[in-house]
């Protein structure tokens, strides 16, 4: 109830960015990976976090961001943060996905759109729903600080860790 009260003063006064979740706190999640364990944002306490969601594994936009985030790992993996993908995809196709890029982060299944519908990143409905492709980046306190809601594939990854290093000198 308080988050509907929340949304809807901040739609009625137009203040983006409590509608957008910035400096409000990340909803808790206990999602599957790609292998099946159960991943939950507290056992991430006390490290950034990049929440990105994408639409349909093994489509070209979703392939080239996966890359990105692949190929830029070991500089996330150096400062501490956690790198975790999102979609509606099942355990299995993310398996796959996850698989033929040799990811090395979890992908992380929200079948039922429970932390989608959070976060408001669902689009279509029924069995066409899938997940807007934009990123939430959590602070060690687990406060969402930003909202990537337009990503660009090919330079995201490199924008989201310069974003990291940079909020974490202030």
């Amino acid at each position: 109830m308080k988050r509907i009260t929340v949304a809807l003063l901040a739609a009625c006064l137009s203040l983006p960015v409590l509608a957008e979740w910035v400096g409000m706190k990340a909803p808790a999640f206990s999602l599957p990976d790609q292998t099946g364990k159960v991943r939950t944002l507290d056992e991430f306490k006390g490290r950034w976090v990049v929440l990105y969601f994408y639409p349909k594994d093994n489509t070209s936009g979703c392939t080239e961001e996966a890359i990105r985030f692949r190929d830029q790992f070991a500089e996330f993996k150096k400062l501490g943060i956690v790198v975790l993908g999102v979609s509606l995809d099942s355990v299995e196709s993310h398996k796959q996905f996850a698989a033929s890029l040799k990811l090395p982060f979890a992908l992380l299944s929200d079948s039922q759109k429970h932390l989608s519908s959070k976060l408001e990143v669902l689009s279509g409905f029924g069995p066409l729903s899938y997940t807007r492709r934009e990123t939430f980046l959590i602070d060690p306190r687990g406060e969402i600080v930003t909202r990537y809601k337009s990503v660009d594939t090919e330079k995201h990854a490199a924008q989201v860790l310069a974003d990291v290093v940079r909020l974490s000198k202030l």
